[in-house]
């Protein structure tokens, strides 16, 4: 094979596009992008919420609490905060890129699938990040809350590693539902187009 023939080679590859999605199927595509939109901003709103609700209720003046107390729990919402700024963060990209879609080819909608599994086990971390979370407050409460009678030191580590357990197990199911709820469907639905335009 001579120059030339390597050239025309290489400017027929070069020239082969990805065949563009039609219409009708970008119109199927905008639907889920915009339920996950809708669902992303909810949930970024909903955690702001909750977020301030609790250094509401921390520093909310209750006489018998302890400075120490409502110290503790503030530092642990802050790096609480820290931690889900950092997966927010991974959030906000994704749903910029979805908020300005070019779905026009095959290869674009399958970078969007690639991204959304991606966010999936990003999902799954940020929800498994708050257990350490739990464990702390558990033992923040158990330290500063009166019992009638003092705890033995038995009965601290069975409640903490109980509560260890059921946290690890109850945030996991939670992620998993929560996810399959506000993003799975629609993100399936995605995947069954891009099946269906690999056809």
């Amino acid at each position: 094979m001579n120059i030339d023939d390597l050239k025309n080679t290489w400017n027929d590859d070069v020239s082969e596009e990805t065949p563009e999605i039609s219409i009708e199927h970008t119109n199927k595509i905008n639907l889920p992008l915009e339920k996950i939109r809708k669902n992303m901003r909810m949930e970024f709103w909903s955690t702001v919420g909750i977020l301030l609700f609790g250094f509401a209720v921390v520093w909310i003046p209750v006489p018998e609490a302890p400075f120490k107390f409502k110290f503790y729990l503030t530092v642990l919402l802050f790096s609480m905060v820290i931690i889900i700024s950092f997966f927010f963060s991974k959030f906000f990209k994704l749903y910029k890129e979805i908020s300005s879609p070019t779905m026009k080819t095959y290869d674009s909608l399958k970078d969007l699938s690639h991204q959304f599994d991606l966010n999936k086990q990003y999902y799954l971390s940020f929800m498994l990040s708050f257990v350490p979370f739990l464990v702390c407050e558990l033992i923040i409460v158990i330290e500063f809350l009166p019992h009638r009678t003092p705890l033995s030191d038995l009965q601290v580590a069975t409640t903490v590693i109980s509560m260890l357990a059921v946290g690890l197990f109850g945030l996991f199911l939670l992620g998993k539902y929560w996810y399959r709820m506000f993003y799975g469907k629609y993100v399936k639905q995605i995947d069954n187009l891009l099946t269906e335009l690999k056809k």
